[in-house]
This record gives structure tokens, sequence and C-alpha cells, in this order.
């Protein structure tokens, strides 16, 4: 019979002969590799049935995104920082508005130049720059607020700070790239990437009213500047995740690839509805008389949306993408009516937030679905460039829903104001149902690493962001 481990280690060893060694040195091997492989094998089981733990177990990727996160929650304080500075010094909201809409259109213009630059020198190389420069347009209008420079100036600095980098953008770009032959990965990565836009719209404007207000009006305006430029060092020191550049892409402008053009006409309603219900809800709480309850009662509507994209990114949607953003798209149109019953049948405050918390569980899956559209769509070597050309398609849609939800208040009244988000959606889902059957099928499909993002991730995407 064969001897137990134990037994073979107090056998004295063998002499050495001309057969060669003694035969107890090849029973360790077997005994080593069993051992690995049974300690091995729950701590797989158990990453397979998590899939954020699966995306956050790449070396490398914890680091980004915590970077990531810090850049990004600046972009929901500098706005509301900035109104509450100039307003607060110079006396004038229409001033303060009209700096604000400034920039975003400053930022509209710019920020596809930018992500241009990115996919072609790579992200390290073109944020940290960029970023600084930015943060040199929001240290200037500080300081021609602080010492009462001329109207002018506070419109040439904050024009200043269009140069910021699409963060998420360039992140939704890393989780492409390390996971090119994984569109499940991809999906889930998306939809955490959504998932924190959501949040950093909701933690951004409460953390520059308190800054402004408990502090110094330009605390706001100073914090996130910080905020912003560490995390974009952080995010860019993570150089092993970052997707390559290329520096002569042979593809044409996102702009002009197939299915685009409409895509892009649908995040530009999609943004209407976020702007309009942003105003149109500020209005309904100040004829309350519970103004200041406006910022916690939006807040319930991206929370709604946060639960659904960690939600839906754990889950695998079946069917074709451009049938499950229609269908999103269905389902916001159908929430956002619930905001609009709650106003005009009740009244009501709380029941409004209620509303406004369902409304948002459309939101995410919708917006996740969409970006997978733009990914797939987007020509190789420029998904910094597509996916920025969509936020600034959902920036323009901001303004003009503001503009019409702020029309329709002033006109009527903040009830009615709630019809604008309706038809924003309804014309979301009339773009997306009239161009789906037409461009189903017709995005190039790329594949290989491309500099911005690698391969087209979406490539398979339809049978899985």
């Amino acid at each position: 019979m064969p001897r137990q481990p134990s037994e073979q280690a107090r056998t004295p060893p063998l002499p050495v002969t001309g057969a060669g060694p003694a035969p107890a040195a090849p029973d360790v091997r077997p005994r080593v590799s069993k051992t690995t492989r049974t300690t091995r094998t729950p701590r797989t089981t158990r990453t397979s049935r998590n899939p954020y733990h699966r995306l956050f177990a790449v070396p490398g990727a914890r680091a980004f995104t915590l970077g990531n996160l810090l850049a990004r929650l600046p972009m929901g304080m500098f706005s509301v920082s900035a109104v509450v500075m100039i307003a607060g010094a110079r006396g004038s909201y229409a001033l303060a508005g009209a700096v604000t809409a400034t920039g975003l259109a400053a930022t509209a213009l710019i920020a596809p130049w930018t992500a241009r630059l990115v996919d072609r020198h790579g992200q390290a190389r073109i944020a940290v720059p960029a970023t600084a420069f930015a943060l040199l347009g929001s240290l200037a209008l500080l300081l021609c607020v602080r010492f009462g420079a001329p109207d002018w100036t506070l419109f040439a600095a904050y024009a200043a700070t269009a140069t910021t980098p699409n963060t998420g953008g360039m992140s939704r770009a890393r989780w492409a790239h390390l996971f090119r032959d994984d569109p499940d990965a991809v999906h889930t990565a998306n939809s955490f990437e959504q998932a924190a836009d959501e949040l950093c719209y909701m933690l951004g404007p409460v953390c520059a009213a308190f800054l402004c207000t408990t502090l110094f009006p330009e605390a706001g305006t100073l914090v996130a500047g910080i905020l912003m430029m560490t995390g974009v060092l952080v995010f860019a020191a993570q150089r092993s995740t970052e997707p390559p550049p290329q520096r002569h892409p042979r593809s044409k402008s996102p702009v002009l690839a197939p299915g685009m053009p409409p895509l892009l006409l649908g995040f530009l309603a999609t943004g209407a509805v976020f702007g309009s219900m942003e105003v149109v809800t500020i209005a309904f709480a100040d004829a309350q008389g519970h103004r200041a309850a406006a910022g916690a009662v939006l807040a319930l509507q991206a929370a709604g949306s946060c639960a659904a994209g960690l939600l839906y990114g754990a889950l695998k949607p079946a069917g074709p993408a451009e049938r499950r953003h229609r269908l999103g798209l269905a389902a916001m149109t159908v929430t956002m009516s619930l905001p609009l019953l709650a106003a005009s049948l009740t009244g009501s405050l709380p029941v409004l937030a209620g509303a406004l918390l369902l409304a948002g569980t459309a939101t995410a899956p919708t917006m996740v679905t969409g970006m997978a559209l733009v990914q797939r769509r987007t020509p190789e070597g420029r998904l910094n460039e597509g996916m920025t050309l969509a936020v600034t398609g959902l920036l323009g849609g901001i303004a003009c829903g503001s503009a019409a939800g702020g029309w329709v208040v002033e006109r009527f009244s903040s009830t009615a104001g709630y019809v604008v988000p309706v038809v924003a959606a309804a014309t979301a889902f009339t773009l997306s149902a009239l161009i789906s059957g037409r461009f189903r099928g017709s995005s190039p499909t790329f594949r290989g690493s491309a500099p911005s993002g690698g391969s087209n991730p979406c490539a398979n995407y339809d049978a899985p962001h």
C-alpha cells in the first residue's frame, strides 16, 4: 500500500544511486497543486455571482474609479456655487444665470475638441493640463467676484472652465478597453457609471449650497476646484488601465457615423426632460412655500435613478439594444407623467416627491442603453469624442428644457410646467421609434484595441449600458 505523506516525511532519505534521486521529491507537486485548486475554486465562484465585484477585481480599477468620482462630484457643484456666489455679491440672479449659460455654451463647443485630443494623445497627457486650465478659470471667477471686477470678466473667466474633460466618458472608455471581449462586463460598468452620475447629481448641489452658506460664498467654487484637480490627478496616475491613443485615426467624425445624428437628437430631447423637471420642481416648491425643500425633492428623482442603474447593471438584459432603448424611453414617458398627475390632482409636495422617486427609476436604464448605442455606433479611435458629443447633447437639452419649463411656468402655472418633461420624453421616444428599425444592424463593427476605449465594446452588445 502507498504510504501516507506523514509516513514519507519520517522515512530516512534513500541513498542516491545511478537510477536517480530519491523518489519522495515528486510527491510534493501534486499536493501543492491540489491545495491551490481547493482554495481558489470557492473564491472564483463567489466572484462570478457579483458582477460589480468582478469589475473592481481588476488591478487599478478601484483607484481610477475613486479618482473619477472625486473629479465628477464638482460637476454638480460649479453651477450652483457660481449662482450663489455671483448673486450674493452682485445682487442679480439674471447676471448669475447669464454667466452660467455662457459656460454651458462654451462647454458645448470645446468639450468635443478636448475629447478628440484625448483620443489622439491619451487621457493622462490631455486631461491633466486641460483640468489645470479649467481650474485657473474657476479661480479667476472667484477672484473677479471677490474683488469686484467688471461684469464682462465673469463671463470670460467662467468660459475658460469649458476645457474640463469629460471624466465620466474617460472612465467608460477605460472599462470598454479593459473588458473589450466581455459585453456583459461592459454593461455592468456602464450601469455603474450611470449610477455614479446620479449620485454626484444628488450630492453636488447639496455640498455646494452647504459650503457657500455655511462658510463663505466662494467656498463652493474653491472646494470644487480642489476636488476636481485632485480627482483627475489620481485618475490619470493609473496608467495601466488607460487605453492606448491612436494619433492618426482613419475614421470620420462620430457625428457622421450611421445612426449617430438621430441618436444625438434623442439625447437632446432627453436632456430637456432633466432641465425642465428641475426648473418646474423648484417653481412648484416655491409656490407651496417650501422652496428650500426643492433640492431634497429633486434628489429623490436622482436616488430612484441611481438604485435602478445599479439593479440594471446586475442583470443581463436580452434583446437588441435599439429595442431596449426604445422601451426605456417609453417607460420614461409614462413615469414622467406621474409628477404631472401628483401636482395637478393633489398639489402636495410630499406626494410629488414620491412621484419623482418613481419617475427616476426609468432614467438610468434608458441612459445606460443609450450610451451603449453611442459606443456601438462611434467609429474606432473616437470613443471619447462620441460619448462627449452625447453629453453635449444632454447639456444642450438641459438648457432648452430649462428655458421651456420656465416659460410655461411664467405663462401658465408651475403645475402646467410638468407637461414639458412629458412632451420631451415623448419626443425622444418618437425619434427612437422612427430610426431604430432603419439603423438596426447598420452600425459598423470594430474589434481589437482602440485608443480611447479599445475596440467597440458593444460590437456584440445586442446579445448580452
